[in-house]
């Protein structure tokens, strides 16, 4: 509901495709700032902690700006209130996010062989969440108004800090003098399977980023349709992700990681290319699907290998470093959105989806020449 329903707020009390763009940088560069300290906070103090004040500062930050809402009229002070929103519950939520990813890289290492398994439940949760923010995003702006929108994520982020488990993790004295950026950038750059296939989707982001940004711009301004059919497109894709997840647990089995690694990037690449060329709103909504279909491949493929490699103690610093380079391109991506006419959007997305297919190219062809991941 963050990440969809902000950028559909700021659309729908503004009406300006340019501010919308603009919110979704806004939302992301804090997040990339964040990455700077989250990991080595949740070495040091512990997943639930963190998870907990994350979520309980954020239902404050919301329900605030719903009573702001509510009061004034339109103008400058609305303007400012969704703006700064933005932002503030893009850095509250990656603190979130990653004292839930170093739970589940705990989970999967406790898991073993298994690993592959564990994260593809994982993912389930998460995309079934997914399925369900961004449709509710707009379903709730569209017929309750951003007050009620803003009342309803903050309920969630309440009950996220208040049921979350007493021990999640525990801080270790390796953990807490060996952490930070530093230690994070070293240890990714001493696994090179994990650096390539990091590399290749940062690329892979870029085209996702832009369409993450545009599509709401994309549906209201150009197609004419309505806030919560843009949601919709994004359920439609937190779906498809989620089948091609529960089919990706099974195919790891069977024929490996880097073969359904691969498989995935060829479908998630052809599918970018073809949004490319979309110009309906069903068009829009198949292709997004069957892409984040691949991307949710490319995810458990990514998610495992990190429990495999990555050292328990430096666990929470080298999961920052690598969501902080695959999230680079969606700040930028926004600012794109923000500074193109929406008509020339179409070429931007072209140009992405050229890159990400050579990107995840080039990262896969490497993979192939690297020692095999542990089985």
């Amino acid at each position: 509901m963050t990440t969809y329903g902000i950028p559909l707020l700021v659309l729908a009390t503004t009406g300006s495709a340019t501010l919308t763009g603009l919110a979704f940088a806004l939302e992301w560069l804090p997040r990339l700032g964040a990455f700077t300290v989250a990991g080595t906070i949740v070495d040091r103090h512990g997943a639930t902690r963190v998870l907990r004040t994350a979520c309980a500062l954020r239902a404050l930050v919301v329900l605030a700006a719903a009573i702001l809402l509510a009061v004034l009229d339109t103008g400058v002070a609305v303007v400012v209130t969704v703006m700064t929103l933005a932002p503030l519950t893009g850095l509250l939520t990656e603190f979130s996010y990653v004292a839930a990813e170093t739970a589940g890289g705990e989970a999967s290492r406790t898991a073993g062989s298994r690993a592959h398994r564990v994260q593809s439940v994982l993912l389930g949760i998460d995309q079934t969440a997914m399925l369900a923010g961004p449709l509710i995003s707009g379903l709730l702006l569209e017929h309750g108004g951003p007050a009620v929108m803003l009342s309803t994520l903050a309920g969630f982020s309440l009950l996220a800090a208040a049921l979350a488990p007493r021990e999640w993790s525990v801080p270790t004295d390796a953990a807490t003098n060996n952490s930070g950026l530093r230690a994070g950038w070293r240890t990714l750059r001493s696994l090179p399977a994990l650096a390539w296939l990091v590399g290749g989707l940062v690329v892979s982001n870029t085209a996702v980023g832009l369409l993450q940004a545009a599509i709401p711009v994309i549906v209201v301004t150009e197609l004419g349709r309505s806030s919560a059919d843009a949601g919709l497109i994004w359920s439609a894709a937190a779906f498809a992700s989620l089948l091609a997840i529960t089919a990706a647990r099974w195919a790891i089995d069977r024929w490996g990681l880097w073969p359904v690694g691969a498989a995935a990037a060829a479908i998630a690449a052809g599918a970018t290319l073809a949004v490319a060329h979309a110009d309906t709103y069903v068009g829009y909504l198949l292709l997004i699907a069957v892409l984040m279909a691949g991307e949710g491949g490319l995810t458990v493929v990514l998610r495992t290998l990190r429990s495999h490699l990555i050292p328990t103690e430096v666990f929470g610093s080298t999961l920052a470093v690598t969501i902080l380079l695959l999230l680079l391109p969606f700040p930028a991506a926004g600012l794109l959105v923000a500074a193109a006419p929406p008509a020339e959007l179409g070429h931007a997305v072209t140009v992405a989806a050229l890159l990400q297919a050579l990107g995840l190219t080039a990262a896969f062809i490497r993979l192939r020449n690297l020692p095999a991941t542990p089985a």
